[in-house]
C-alpha cells in the first residue's frame, strides 16, 4: 500500500474548467462577450445600426435623463427601456431611448441592478 505522501495530487494536473480571471481589459472583455453572447452579435448588425440611428434622430441627439444634446453619435447609446436579457423579440421591439454614455453607465445601470428580476439570459 502506498503512502499518501508519495501520491501525486491529481488536482494540479487537471485543466481549469472555468475562466476565473476573465479578460484583462475592456477591448478583450468586449471581444469575449461578442464570441459568447448571441445578443452581442445583434448590436453589430446593419438592422440594429439603422434602428439606433432612427432612435437618435427621433430623440434629437438628446439624453432622456440629463437633457444634454450630444452631436457625436459615438457618445450616445440607444438604450432598451425594458431590459431584453437575451430575448430576441424584446431586443428588436423596444421601447428605446437615447442616453449619453455617462447616464447609461451610472444611473441606468444602477437602476437595473436594483431590479428584483433575476439576472442572466432568460428566453
Amino acid at each position: 500500500m502506498a503512502k499518501l505522501a508519495n501520491l501525486k495530487p491529481a488536482l494540479s494536473s487537471m485543466p481549469p474548467r472555468l475562466n476565473v480571471a476573465g479578460p484583462a481589459d475592456e477591448r478583450e472583455r468586449s471581444a469575449f462577450r461578442s464570441r459568447t453572447e448571441v445578443s452581442q452579435r445583434w448590436y453589430n448588425s446593419a438592422k440594429w445600426k439603422k434602428l439606433r440611428l432612427g432612435v437618435l434622430l427621433r430623440d434629437r441627439f438628446t439624453c432622456r435623463i440629463c437633457g444634454k444634446i450630444e452631436p457625436r453619435t459615438s457618445k450616445l447609446i440607444c438604450d432598451h427601456i425594458v431590459p431584453h436579457r437575451g430575448n430576441e423579440e424584446l431586443f428588436w421591439s423596444g421601447p428605446f431611448q437615447c442616453l449619453c454614455t455617462s447616464c447609461h453607465s451610472s444611473k441606468k445601470q444602477a437602476e437595473e441592478r436594483r431590479d428584483p428580476t433575476p439576472r442572466g439570459v432568460w428566453y
